[in-house]
């Protein structure tokens, strides 16, 4: 049986990739209908004025490129700096011209006609916006299509995007951060409160086996067994310095990527609609987030992280550098997987570490959690993170459900301060009514403080459990 297989020719990929424009079809159409009036009417003028139309018109489609050129889009390295976002088109030509279009949310659309480099290579344009959103987010698309032979061919246009970019948050400075009750490591940049090799002072005990001899006190020895038994100069017993030995502290961020809101309240049910340049809450828990990481592994301490917004095991403290990158990107990428669940049981945090809890205390799950870390004789801080609602256009009956949602919150944040915990907010600046009433309602007052200022009053305050 003979195997009979048709073999087609391969098209010309001209034929898919280009096709005229508006002002080569306006120049055939009206070269066609010279052309006729002229043989219609027995004139020459008007063929004389059709031939030139309709030839060169011919020797465009003849003469269209051999190809379609390549758009390509990718992240900058840099595009974090100062809160703008950047991108980079790379074009390799096919044609004359690309005309793109770059649209970004939240942002007007920007039209561009580029022309071709002179020797035919790869052309990199830079786009970039501004922007107050972190996190992974869509955010450049371009259309584009090339044009050729002075604009009177056009190629089959095409979309790049909406490119994912994952928008780092910026790490604010911070001088004195609290610590935890008790420091447990064996080593560190602070001072514990069991005897060890430190440099405070603790007491001065009698030499004992396994004390170093760099520790001797000289002069209260001589003083102490000048008295002696044994005569004038003679050492019966030796006395040493005892210092505090040093110690890191342990770390554990929770964030709650549950809830973002921003201020506008006609966006708390759509996040998606937010505008660029507010933030969210969960912008603000990010940035909170890394600075306090930041701080605490720059002092040599140990730092690990638990998302609520995901089922999963936190990520353990650790130090240095690489810690930091880890905590980085785990916090850029912080998001709630599907509809939020309730947890059954408060996640395993590391005896002994400080907590400190950056939400927006909109449901009691958070403040359930925070009471069950304290009652376990954790040292928990809450970090309020929700921005300052925009009331002044809001609808009535919006005002009303956010007043009842403000004081079921202001009632939540009291709760928390009357049982213990140090409650502060992340805002520099704050003049809502009901968060001042909040901030009354604190046992301390440190969110009547600016944030350095409360957050170095709470360093200082360390309370024995």
């Amino acid at each position: 049986m003979n195997d009979v297989r048709s073999i087609e020719a391969p098209s010309d990929p001209r034929k898919r990739d280009w096709w005229p424009t508006g002002g080569l079809a306006v120049s055939i159409i009206v070269g066609i209908l010279l052309m006729l009036f002229g043989m219609l009417s027995g004139r020459l003028q008007p063929i004389a004025i059709a031939m030139p139309l309709l030839l060169g018109s011919a020797w465009s489609w003849l003469r269209r490129p051999q190809r379609r050129g390549t758009v390509s889009l990718s992240a900058r390295a840099e595009s974090t700096n100062e809160s703008r976002v950047g991108s980079t088109i790379g074009w390799r030509p096919g044609g004359e011209a690309l005309r793109v279009r770059v649209s970004a949310p939240g942002h007007r659309s920007v039209d561009a006609v580029l022309a071709a480099p002179s020797d035919r290579g790869e052309r990199r344009i830079g786009i970039s916006i501004r922007t107050a959103r972190t996190g992974r987010r869509p955010i450049f698309t371009v259309d584009h299509g090339e044009l050729a032979d002075l604009q009177l061919m056009g190629s089959t246009g095409g979309t790049e995007g909406p490119m994912p970019i994952t928008v780092l948050p910026r790490a604010e400075q911070l001088r004195e951060v609290p610590l935890p009750y008790r420091l447990q490591g064996l080593t560190g940049p602070h001072d514990s409160r069991r005897a060890g090799d430190g440099n405070d002072l603790r007491d001065i005990n009698l030499f004992t086996p396994g004390d170093r001899l760099r520790r001797i006190d000289w002069r209260v020895t001589a003083r102490r067994n000048s008295g002696g038994f044994g005569g004038p100069g003679t050492i019966t017993d030796l006395y040493v310095r005892r210092s505090y030995a040093t110690a890191d502290a342990g770390v554990m961020l929770v964030l709650d990527s549950r809830d973002e809101v921003g201020p506008d309240l006609t966006t708390w049910n759509d996040s998606s609609s937010i505008a660029e340049d507010e933030p969210t809450s969960l912008d603000h828990a990010r940035t909170a987030a890394l600075t306090l990481a930041r701080r605490y592994l720059q002092a040599g301490d140990r730092v690990g992280l638990e998302d609520l917004g995901r089922m999963r095991r936190p990520m353990p403290p650790a130090g240095g550098m690489r810690q930091l990158q880890r905590l980085t990107v785990r916090i850029a990428l912080a998001e709630p997987e599907g509809e939020p669940r309730a947890r059954r049981r408060a996640p395993r945090l590391p005896s002994g570490a400080l907590i400190i809890i950056c939400s927006t205390f909109l449901d009691d799950e958070t403040g359930k959690l925070a009471q069950l870390w304290h009652g376990a004789g954790h040292r928990v801080i809450a970090v309020d993170v929700l921005p300052e609602p925009e009331l002044r256009h809001a609808p009535g009956r919006l005002l009303t459900a956010y007043r009842i949602i403000a004081m079921d919150r202001h009632d939540r944040l009291a709760e928390l301060a009357r049982s213990g915990i140090e409650v502060i907010s992340w805002r520099q600046a704050e003049t809502q009514p009901m968060a001042g009433r909040i901030r009354r309602s604190a046992p301390v007052g440190l969110t009547d403080q600016q944030l350095p200022v409360a957050l170095a009053t709470l360093s200082r305050r360390r309370v024995r459990r």
